[in-house]
């Protein structure tokens, strides 16, 4: 069997990513797809829809398949991986790849089968489930086969899954509907309610990036934010700084500390010790929003790092575990049960 028989996918809520074995991560695209809703066409997928968002004329909608890290469209979840399976494999011979597609921890029954049909229809000739805090301590370097307890916050644009893992499991886990999409709605909300101005996604998602923060700081940095004034009903251009960014982050943001401590809580005191020397370690598109491990150790007096490329490492790790595909077959994620 050739290397590229073997594929990994982070099927996330704002980015789709895939990990071809031997290669690497070959595809980080966002998860949107642009449909004609006359005739049912798909018109563009990733990037291409995303720039799209908001853009669009009656005809055309530009939707988001994943909605707080599970399918909230079935057909257009399967016709979306079929293209980006197609188009990372382009160059292979292989048609049926076998996939390891990841989930949160929280997920149910029926959204765990959901994925799983719709990465069996896409193409995937074996689809295993694996979960997302356990993917990322593997894509961060983690040695999680030992008996010392690790630490994994995963943030992501959908959930944010919080584990302690030990012995390759999770020993105690939590999923909130917190994450960068959340962090985008409130930074929305926060501009219409302070300067009576409306922006869309987009607007918000691009200020979260270059000007957001988690943590005070004595540096203050500024953007133009451009939207519509509710009072007037005209387009408007503000300055905004980092301090009224930290200000509409604080609600999420807190809601994601509150889940750490809940987690540790439940943590038994021999791997609480480990976390404690080992420190807690944040993954995802969320790791990058400025200040965030600070915050974070701020709260719970614990070391906090950043992983290296953080938007990769469930990926990597989905993929790195091709290799221990026996294991993962006989984890309860992916024995059949039986249907009642």
């Amino acid at each position: 069997m050739g290397f590229t028989d073997e594929i990994g996918i982070d099927l996330g809520t704002a980015n789709v990513l895939v990990y071809i074995k031997g290669k690497g991560v070959v595809l980080n695209e966002p998860s949107v797809v642009a449909i004609n809703k006359d005739t049912n066409e798909i018109l563009a997928v990733g990037e291409e829809a995303r720039l799209m968002l908001g853009r669009t004329p009656a005809n055309i909608i530009a939707v988001r398949p994943l909605r707080d890290g599970v399918i909230s469209d079935y057909d257009i979840t399967e016709r979306m991986l079929k293209h980006f399976i197609k188009k990372s494999c382009r160059s292979s011979r292989f048609f049926k790849p076998r996939i390891m597609i990841c989930v949160p921890s929280g997920v149910t029954e029926v959204e765990k089968r959901a994925v799983k049909e719709a990465a069996e229809s896409a193409g995937g000739k074996a689809v295993y489930l694996m979960e997302e805090p356990v993917a990322a301590a593997i894509g961060a370097g983690l040695d999680i086969s030992k008996p010392d307890g690790v630490m994994v916050i995963d943030i992501g644009g959908g959930t944010t899954d919080i584990a302690v893992i030990s012995l390759g499991g999770i020993v105690a886990s939590t999923s909130v509907k917190i994450a960068g999409d959340k962090f985008d709605e409130a930074i929305i909300k926060h501009m219409r309610k302070e300067f009576k101005l409306y922006i869309g996604e987009r607007t918000a998602e691009e200020l979260k990036m270059s000007i957001g923060i988690a943590y005070p700081t004595d540096e203050i940095l500024t953007k133009e934010c451009r939207g519509r004034d509710l009072v007037t009903g005209l387009p408007k251009t503000i300055e905004i700084t980092s301090k009224d960014m930290l200000d509409a982050l604080d609600e999420p943001l807190q809601t994601i500390c509150e889940a750490v401590h809940s987690v540790l809580e439940r943590t038994p005191p021999e791997l609480s010790a480990d976390i404690s020397n080992l420190g807690i370690i944040i993954t995802g598109g969320g790791a990058l929003l400025n200040g965030i491990d600070k915050r974070i150790e701020d709260r719970t007096g614990i070391e906090v790092t950043i992983a290296d490329d953080p938007k990769s490492c469930v990926a990597v790790g989905t993929g790195k575990a091709l290799d221990q595909i026996e294991n993962i077959e006989n984890n309860s994620m992916n024995r059949r049960k039986p249907y009642i």
